[in-house]
């Protein structure tokens, strides 16, 4: 197989590379020269928000699939698969599970109300984008040749936004760690090599049309995650595993100051509890969380602690200080 990448040197682009040249499949790689691509692919140079200069360099060539993680203006992807529908067998893109209006219902499949969206537009709000993004890959693709990857929460090495990195920082350092419960809540997500390896199935297979990516209802819990991390960091960190309403009540924001965690409700059924019988069907396969953690920890203690953080994207988690007066709060109360 001859695969485009569209980006392709961080997280889960970098993933779906490496995926496909461990398969032996031959690689090129679209992007915009800030990190060097994975050895072994053909790298071409160019920025999609440029104009259509900005694609001078997809002007030759053929391709069986391409894929795509874009996430900004869905114009982007329109003009990038304008370039290429007549050179490229297949688009896979790589969108959310975000697309869904909301409140998407508990146990949602791909059937789900979307939101607006337009390949037309600019800079729009994530959900919009993502949208966008996927009908600006039908219209120049045609349904039976255009995938739609709606992913949930990504985790895994190469992370960029910052969530299970802190998760592992904080517990490596040890101590009392405010754990968000219910230990037990069910969560979901998808190891990004999992994504990159069922994406390319997929495409291999011709499939077409959206799938939930995330991993299946009872994968792991909360207190499996943490767990895991402790093991893959070797802590003595003790997991002062606390209520939801004590921890609302002290003031602890869910998902930005507590990765991963919702609390329950809503946002927690939209989060957690997607409908991935169609994935699973079409072969998708997760494996263990402590696979995933300890991975992410070596990759993480390959760079000193220290993981990329995409520009767009703040920084997850509690500082020190931050967590200290948590905990004082919930102490005192």
């Amino acid at each position: 197989m001859k695969l485009l990448m569209l980006g392709g040197t961080e997280f889960v682009g970098r993933a779906v590379v490496e995926a496909a040249l461990e398969r032996g499949w031959e690689v090129t790689v679209f992007h915009r020269g800030r990190h060097a691509p994975p050895a072994g692919v053909r790298s071409l140079l160019g920025d999609r928000t440029a104009g259509p200069d900005g694609l001078a360099a997809l002007a030759g060539g053929s391709w069986d699939a391409v894929v795509d993680t874009w996430s900004a203006a869905p114009s982007a992807v329109r003009d990038a698969a304008g370039a290429l529908a007549d050179r490229v067998g297949r688009y896979a893109y790589v969108s959310s599970r975000s697309v869904y209006a909301w409140p998407p219902a508990a146990g949602l499949a791909e059937d789900g109300p979307l939101v607006a969206g337009s390949p037309d537009d600019e800079d729009v709000p994530y959900a919009e984008a993502k949208r966008g993004g996927e009908l600006a890959a039908g219209a120049a693709f045609g349904a039976d040749r255009t995938l739609l990857v709606r992913a949930g929460l990504i985790l895994g090495p190469y992370e960029n936004v910052g969530r299970l990195p802190w998760w592992l920082n904080r517990i490596a350092r040890g101590g009392p760690v405010l754990a968000p419960g219910p230990e037990a809540a069910p969560i979901q997500y998808v190891d990004a090599r999992d994504l990159a390896a069922w994406t390319l199935d997929a495409v291999a297979a011709g499939l077409s049309g959206p799938y939930n990516l995330v991993s299946p209802p009872g994968h792991t819990t909360m207190g499996g995650l943490l767990d895991a991390c402790v093991r893959a960091t070797g802590s003595d960190a003790e997991l002062r595993w606390t209520a939801p309403e004590e921890l609302l009540a002290a003031g602890a924001e869910p998902w930005t100051e507590l990765p991963v965690w919702l609390p329950p409700g809503e946002t927690y059924d939209a989060m957690h509890t997607a409908d991935v019988s169609r994935a699973l069907a079409a072969g998708l396969r997760c494996r263990p969380v402590a696979e995933t953690v300890a991975d992410t920890w070596a990759w993480l203690e390959s760079l000193g602690g220290v993981a990329p953080q995409r520009p767009d994207r703040s920084g997850a988690g509690l500082s020190p200080e931050r967590e200290a007066e948590v905990l004082a709060a919930l102490a005192g109360g």
